[in-house]
């Protein structure tokens, strides 16, 4: 029973993050240079990892196809699961480490049963996870330079996370309010950062990048037909959001929106065909812009 409950739990990461977008398929501005440019001018390189659930292991093959063109990342944002695998890319784990830890993921790893009455689940097994991967760490000590974007409860405002420990900071950005309990940093109420910039790119503008590359998991994702009034409802949240995330992924350079209409957000046995769609789609977008 408890399984399905997390199961069902998991299958909700999409309120905070599942965001749809314009059909026109627009992989950024007017924008492009060779390789040559690209290192005569040592552009400064920021990567958006965006929310999605399971489908966040495309973000492994995105890392895996950057790593192959040799494209240094200087700071990295994510929100919700892309700022889980923002924080373990920061602290120095590069795409294989980063799927070895994917394959052998199971949602019982990162969430338990929560007795709050703030919410039903605690993903306090994925802080735990992180800190046994790159250590008891803070956010500011990370070898790239890595935000991870958050929501006040109390407040709605957004919460840009550069400081303090980064367990608990992938831990706010993940959680789904009124479904894992919100975590408390420096006195506010943390949740899902999906609610306030799904593909979080403002805070690599704050960081003065020169090309921002961000990867939106869920714009191509084609729903079914809802069949019943919690599909319903969650559906009518992402309509809501709409407007605002076509309006904040118009400020990247480069933007990879892979089709993953064919995955769920639940099976985490998807997680090598996700790697692999995530890889050829940054590929072939990679290769529009660097040529």
């Amino acid at each position: 029973m408890k399984n399905k409950i997390i199961a069902l739990v998991f299958s909700m990461l999409m309120i905070s993050n599942f965001i749809l977008a314009s059909d026109i398929i627009n992989y950024g501005s007017n924008w492009s240079m060779t390789w040559d440019d690209y290192f005569k001018k040592e552009q400064k390189v920021g990567l958006a990892l965006g929310g999605g659930a399971v489908l966040g292991a495309a973000h492994i093959g995105v890392l895996r196809a950057i790593e192959e063109f040799g494209i240094e990342i200087d700071c990295i944002a994510g929100t919700s699961i892309g700022a889980f695998v923002a924080g373990l890319y920061a602290f120095g784990l590069d795409w294989e480490d980063i799927q070895k830890i994917s394959e052998n993921l199971d949602w019982l790893d990162i969430s338990g049963l929560s007795f709050s009455n703030m919410g039903l689940l605690s993903n306090r097994k994925m802080g735990e996870l992180i800190r046994e991967k790159i250590g008891d760490v803070n956010l500011e000590d990370s070898p790239i330079p890595v935000a991870m974007i958050a929501a006040d409860i109390e407040t709605m405002e957004k919460v840009i996370l550069t400081t303090g420990d980064a367990g608990r900071a992938s831990m706010a950005s993940t959680s789904i309010p009124g479904i894992f309990t919100p975590v408390e940093i420096d006195g506010r109420l943390l949740v899902d950062g999906g609610i306030v910039e799904n593909v979080p790119i403002s805070p690599l503008v704050d960081m003065g990048v020169d090309i921002i590359i961000a990867v939106d998991l869920n714009s191509d994702h084609k729903s079914k037909r809802p069949e019943n009034i919690l599909e319903i409802l969650l559906r009518s949240f992402v309509m809501s959001t709409h407007a605002t995330t076509q309006f904040q992924t118009r400020n990247a350079d480069i933007l990879i929106k892979p089709d993953l209409s064919e995955f769920n957000v639940i099976d985490m046995d998807q997680s090598h065909d996700l790697i692999e769609k995530g890889y050829q789609e940054a590929l072939k977008v990679l290769m529009e812009y660097y040529k």
